[in-house]
């Protein structure tokens, strides 16, 4: 997740995703209104090149990012911000708490903390979720607030195979401090220096009308998965909210102020090494890719997550256009319904290790256990709780 500095126009400028967006909308509508009998020949279909071709995906390549929402490194217990079809991975209540500290030997601060709740009624086939995220950037200077409502629906393809497709509705608060900003006018040109004192001389840039904004963001989202391996795709920002605190019409020639669609591609799959029972959980190891795209932003994170009994690590590779990007380790412990986790991003880009990297830190807490395992229980989706 990289930060850019501020700028007062704090203006994103993308492409947009219509024809993705359409696509995405046509094979969902496909999957949901597809008529029962059919759903089998659909899972012979797509099933052999999946789980074959799920590794290949580990080893693709992408180009330049310029990341703009926020995306944790711990994608992993922060799944509602991946996928919207991820809501309602277990049977009982699952709470996820995250925070991330980007850079911070930087002067400026970036942190992203989230709370997040979902859970799957068997009932309605259907699962439900809530984030609330707030995402601070230079010190406060821009700051990100988000309230997000998930919902899922699951459909059987096969005895232990499903298809779930998701949507996500949110709104979203963003705040800007003018006070914090500095502006070319307000250093000294000879010494580089703010000023004597360190306040900022006064600057003729003029303050926008509006420094707080009130957004709507719908996303969308589908997964295919079985006990052995899963792959989805995501779309957020599908209504591409305009986040310009310029007023309209002040600059026409500016390109486009929406915030651009986010598409992802994400599978994992795990692989048994040893049983568990009822006093020790079972040892796998699970390898897993997540690729991102938003407008000129290309990101892909390629690792595998073991877990043996109570301890839990990982390790993974982040690539950005032509560069690595950072190496993310992680180390967790997980007993009964608590599991804490912390990973730290090796910066192997320019910027490098003296801006501290990242850290993270994920809490799980999670009630499956007040709830029987049933059949349709997929343990590809460990990686999750």
């Amino acid at each position: 997740m990289s930060k850019n500095k501020p700028n007062y126009k704090l203006l994103l400028i993308f492409h947009s995703f219509h024809l993705k967006t359409s696509i995405f909308a046509v094979v969902l509508s496909i999957i949901v209104l597809m008529p029962s009998q059919n759903l089998n020949l659909f899972h012979s279909f797509i099933s052999i090149p999946i789980k074959y071709g799920l590794l290949v995906l580990f080893f693709l390549c992408s180009k330049k990012v310029i990341s703009q929402d926020p995306i944790y490194s711990q994608y992993y217990n922060s799944h509602l911000q991946l996928n919207a079809a991820l809501a309602g991975n277990t049977n009982g209540p699952l709470f996820q708490l995250n925070y991330r500290n980007q850079w911070p030997l930087l002067n400026q601060i970036y942190t992203t903390y989230s709370v997040s709740y979902d859970q799957y009624i068997r009932r309605f086939n259907s699962g439900i979720g809530a984030q609330l995220l707030t995402d601070n950037a230079g010190d406060g200077t821009l700051r990100t607030t988000g309230l997000t409502g998930y919902y899922s629906y699951k459909l059987r393809v096969k005895k232990n195979s499903f298809i779930k497709g998701g949507m996500e509705i949110g709104y979203i608060n963003l705040g800007l401090d003018w006070s914090k900003l500095i502006f070319g006018d307000a250093i000294d040109p000879g010494s580089g220096h703010i000023s004597p004192g360190g306040t900022p001389f006064p600057s003729k840039e003029s303050k926008p009308g509006e420094t707080s904004k009130n957004l709507l963001n719908i996303g969308a989202g589908v997964v295919f998965f079985n006990p052995e391996y899963y792959v989805g795709i995501s779309l957020k920002n599908l209504n591409t909210p305009d986040i310009s605190f310029l007023e309209s019409g002040i600059n026409p020639d500016e390109s486009s102020q929406s915030l651009p669609v986010r598409f992802s591609l994400h599978g994992g799959m795990q692989i048994l090494l040893k049983p568990g029972n009822k006093r020790i959980d079972p040892t796998f190891i699970s390898p897993n890719m997540m690729y991102l795209r938003q407008g000129g932003f290309h990101q892909i994170n390629v690792g595998a997550y073991l877990s043996v009994n109570k301890i839990q690590g990982g390790l993974w590779y982040r690539h950005s256009l032509f560069n690595g990007d950072a190496l993310i380790t992680s180390f967790g412990v997980k007993k009964d319904f608590l599991k804490i986790t912390y990973s730290f991003d090796l910066t192997l880009s320019q910027l490098n290790i003296r801006q501290g990297g990242a850290h993270e830190i994920g809490v799980v807490l999670s009630f499956e256990h007040l709830y029987p395992k049933r059949q349709d229980y997929n343990d590809c989706f460990a990686i999750f709780r």
